[in-house]
């Protein structure tokens, strides 16, 4: 694919040239590129790079938004919007025209509805993805900045490290080769070594290296044609949707059976046809949950938005579910549990060699622009600002994950060179010709570093022959977080197994591990296997047991996340390298801690915009309320299919008898749904365990209320025909009243498992219920399409049901201690879990 340029409107002087259609700037001569860009290694000026901005427009690409008109229509295309349409032809070709007026009311009610929602819930996505914009390293007027990405124009330098999502398509300059991961551009798996002089594309990844660039294309201009999505959509169906979905189809499924049933008799009967079909159709579109999507994703979009409050920003909704059934947060020790905030000992000088000596050739192999916490720990460590002056870093190789050291090749101030390392203590005795010699003393300070808390960095440098000598070990500390012991003991409770992942020394980690409160059995990293074994049954139940892991690589956490997801744990992983993002990815819910490469924030669900543990105690804490919240959702939703569903079944099959119209089903369904999308604001106590979809439950209560309410029903339906002597079109009436306050008064009951009081209700769900419950029993009383009912039988329906309601919370109570009971008989934790998996259709 040819890359160029796009042309300036109208070049000045002092503009870029204008490039010719025929030059190819990612394969010219670097000099010929930067003379076409008018632009060097040394970037360019604040007011040049505003000028090419407003010349080539913004480093992105524009998503192509739909037509809102257009996405309205899609409201009315679908099997339960076509349901309904059907309705409103049939009731138009009846003559039927209140039928006719409601029915097309609730048809434009849930468009509007589910439009307005879903438009809510995508400026949320839109407001997370701008939090989480990718910045880039650039050179303006000599100095470096970081601007956001889409700031980027041709002829900016660059600075690319380890991690970084290349932001536009660029030229290597002077320096080492460094590895690419270009798998979002061509789907190969293995990085791709490039040189200087060599071109980078937009959305592809350091994996190894450290180097300048100069930008010669960005936005549609771009090699891949858009910069990296690092916020996905939230169209994945996570294991609670797909359970909640499939509630929708039992219920679906049920409506299409009774309604069948009923239409059967009606034409056996010889009943009106087009009536009866009308009737069906609004019936089966009643029981229908039509507000089940919109409730989910309104739910989700409050929660996010909640997160975002604490500075956590989710990049996948869907996630948020996940959090709530994780059993196991396997969580990297620096920056999460500890503050990330290296402090230098007093260092061990191998054959008595100065302490200041040590962390001189330390600092020489270090890099203050980095921004890195070790190199800023050991240059924090000299005396004075002076200690290195007289030295010329010629060449500098920064940290990464294969070497496990930096390297920097220097000139004194004699004119002689030689280089300087630092790096795991292993890896620098192993690169040392005194290695073997001084095995025994190095050994010795590492681990008495380690008994004490402390992690070690090997330091070695060159002697006049160029072998390497290693002449002593820094001891850096860093501290546990003020709030980690605490929040470890919280998590503990909460039943969230959190296992310590880290690349340190054994003995650090149990250190660490011991003072957090966390248990002292630390696995090492060297005795696991990777992911392409099955582990023996004794190394797994060692991951399993394991408070945490010590001198892990990459492959080691991915692996550790497979044995247990394998093993019917839903695992969260934090991470912030650009080789934890396999892990990050693998995970039921991938973390990015704060400062995570960009790399790890696109593999990540959430991303993490503050340091430490408490925020995600804080996520997983919302993600099971919300999920509480869906749980009484479903209970309601199906017992009120049920009662509405029987009741009209049998009174239709036994007493030949429809007790509601089809508009009095309309409205019913109309305010019921308008008022249930407030549960997604609602007070719920998370519980203390990971929550697990237990369908045995759900369907038991929701089939004992159900009953129970059609047991009330047919008992008002006695009384009003056999005591009070109504006629049927009174009788419709009371039936409606007594079904829409009854249908609502259910959320009360379901959105607890102890007594109705035991929890507050959210001020917006009760004013919500009142509302619509008023408006109901104004409809009632002065005969809206019905006929009136008048104040007193109003007044009687409320008290009817509301001592009904007192009854169903007792049978409420009831059903639970029998349904607990019978888990328990049948098995707990993990099995149990696996089990109702499978019932659902869930097992992973």
């Amino acid at each position: 694919m040819e890359t160029t340029i796009a042309p300036p409107k109208a070049p000045e002087s002092g503009q870029t040239a204008k490039p010719n259609s025929k030059d190819d700037l990612k394969s010219l001569a670097l000099p010929e590129v930067e003379k076409k860009l008018r632009s060097s290694p040394d970037g360019l000026t604040q007011a040049e790079a505003e000028k090419r901005l407003a010349q080539y427009g913004p480093n992105e690409i524009e998503e192509k938004k739909a037509n809102p008109f257009l996405k309205f229509l899609t409201y009315f295309w679908g099997p339960i919007p076509w349901m309904i349409e059907a309705a409103v032809i049939l009731s138009a070709v009846a003559r039927h025209w209140p039928d006719f007026g409601i029915i097309l009311l609730l048809l434009l009610a849930n468009a509007v509805v589910g439009f307005w929602e879903e438009r809510q819930a995508g400026d949320a996505i839109d407001a997370l993805k701008a939090k989480l914009a990718v910045k880039a390293r650039v050179k303006r007027d000599g100095k470096w900045i970081n601007p956001p990405a889409r700031e980027l124009v041709p002829g900016d330098a660059i600075r690319l490290r380890l991690g970084d999502i290349v932001p536009a398509d660029a030229r290597l300059l002077a320096g080492d080769p460094v590895e690419v991961d270009q798998s979002a551009l061509t789907g190969e798996s293995l990085p791709a070594t490039r040189k200087p002089g060599e071109a980078v594309f937009s959305g592809s990844i350091i994996r190894q290296g450290e180097i300048g660039a100069l930008v010669y294309a960005t936005g549609t201009n771009t090699y891949f044609g858009k910069t990296a999505e690092l916020v996905q959509g939230a169209h994945t169906a996570s294991h609670f949707q797909r359970a909640v979905l499939k509630i929708g189809n039992y219920l679906i499924i049920l409506a299409v059976a009774l309604v069948a049933v009923i239409v059967t008799v009606a034409i056996y009967r010889g009943d009106p046809i087009l009536t009866t079909l009308q009737f069906a159709l609004v019936l089966t579109v009643a029981a229908i949950p039509v507000a089940m999507p919109t409730v989910l994703s309104v739910t989700m979009a409050v929660g996010a938005r909640l997160l975002a409050r604490k500075q956590a920003i989710v990049s996948r909704l869907v996630a948020i579910e996940e959090l709530a059934g994780v059993d196991v947060l396997c969580a990297d020790k620096t920056g999460t549990l500890t503050q990330n905030k290296l402090t230098l000992g007093d260092p061990f000088g191998v054959n008595n060699i100065a302490a200041y000596q040590v962390i001189l050739v330390a600092a020489l192999a270090s890099r203050a622009d980095n921004n890195d916490t070790i190199d800023l720990a050991v240059l924090g460590g000299l005396k004075s600002d002076q200690a290195l002056k007289g030295y010329d870093v010629l060449h500098f190789k920064p940290f990464d994950a294969v070497q496990k050291r930096t390297e920097a090749t220097v000139r004194d101030a004699d004119g002689e060179q030689f280089k300087a390392s630092k790096g795991a203590p292993q890896v620098i005795s192993a690169l040392c010709a005194n290695g073997a010699e001084v095995k025994s003393a190095v050994d010795k300070a590492v681990n008495d570093f380690a008994a004490r808390g402390f992690r070690s960095l090997g330091v070695a440098r060159t002697d006049a022959d160029g072998s390497w000598q290693l002449i002593g070990v820094l001891p850096l500390f860093d501290p546990p977080r003020e709030d980690a012991k605490a929040t470890v003991a919280t998590a503990i409770q909460m039943g969230v197994k959190i296992k310590m992942v880290t690349g340190d020394a054994l003995a650090i980690a149990r250190e660490t591990a011991k003072t957090l409160g966390m248990g002292a059995d630390i696995l090492d990293g060297a005795s696991l296997g990777d992911s392409q074994r099955d582990e023996t049954a004794a190394v797994t139940k060692s991951i399993e047991n394991a408070d945490g892991f010590a001198q892990v690589f990459p492959e080691h956490k991915f692996h550790i996340v497979d044995v247990l997801q394998k093993h019917d744990h839903i695992v969260g992983m934090t991470g912030d390298g650009v080789n934890d993002a396999p892990a990050l990815k693998k995970a039921d819910c991938g973390i990015a801690v704060s400062g995570a490469t960009d790399a790890a924030r696109a593999a990540a669900s959430i991303v993490l915009m503050t340091p430490g543990l408490s925020v995600i105690i804080d996520a997983i804490k919302e993600s099971r309320r919300i999920f509480q919240r869906m749980n009484s959702y479903a209970i309601y939703r199906i017992a009120e299919t049920l009662r509405v569903l029987l009741f009209m079944t049998l009174a239709i099959l036994i007493f030949n008898f429809y007790p509601l119209t089809a508009v009095m089903i309309v409205m019913l369904a109309l305010l019921n749904d308008g008022a249930i999308l407030s549960i997604a604001y609602d007070n719920v106590h998370y519980k203390n365990e990971p929550e697990a979809w237990n369908m045995h439950v759900v369907l038991g209560v929701a089939t004992v209320l159900g009953i129970t309410g059609v047991v009330a029903a047919f008992g008002l339906f006695y009384l009003g025909e056999r005591v009070f002597h109504l006629d049927r079109a009174h009788i419709q009436t009371l039936m409606y009243l007594k079904l829409s306050v009854a249908g609502h008064l259910t959320i009360f009951l379901t959105r607890t498992r102890g007594p109705f009081w035991s929890i507050r209700p959210a001020r917006i769900l009760w004013m919500a219920v009142l509302g619509t419950q008023g408006l109901a029993t104004l409809i009632a009383v002065y005969g809206l399409f019905m006929t009136p009912l008048g104040w007193g039988w109003a007044a009687f329906v409320w008290g009817y049901a509301l001592a009904w309601f007192i009854v169903n919370d007792r049978v409420k109570l009831l059903a639970y201690r029998l349904l607990d009971g019978a888990k328990k008989e049948t098995g707990s934790g993990a099995n149990v879990t696996s089990t109702l998996r499978t019932d659902t259709g869930l097992a992973s």
